[in-house]
C-alpha cells in the first residue's frame, strides 16, 4: 500500500484509507443511501456512518454556511 501512495503522492494510504473512500463512493453513488452504507460497514446507527463519512452535524453545518443562497 505504501508503494502505491509513493506513486501517487499520497502521505498515507492504508486500508482503512480505501474502507473509508469506498464507503463515501457508494454513499454518493447510490443517492445518498446511509441505510446501505451502514449496512455494508457494519455500523449499528446511521450517526456512526455519517459521522465515519465526515457527516456529523458539525460537519453538515459548515457546509451549509458555505452555500450562498442567494
Amino acid at each position: 500500500m505504501s508503494k502505491v501512495g509513493d506513486l501517487l503522492g499520497i502521505n498515507y494510504l492504508g486500508t482503512h484509507t480505501m474502507r473509508k473512500t469506498g464507503a463515501y463512493r457508494v454513499y454518493t453513488q447510490s443517492n445518498y443511501n446511509i441505510g446501505l452504507v451502514m449496512h455494508l460497514l457494519n455500523h449499528s446507527s446511521e450517526a456512526m456512518t455519517l459521522a465515519y463519512l465526515g457527516l456529523d452535524q458539525a460537519s453538515t453545518e459548515t457546509m451549509l454556511d458555505k452555500i450562498d443562497f442567494g
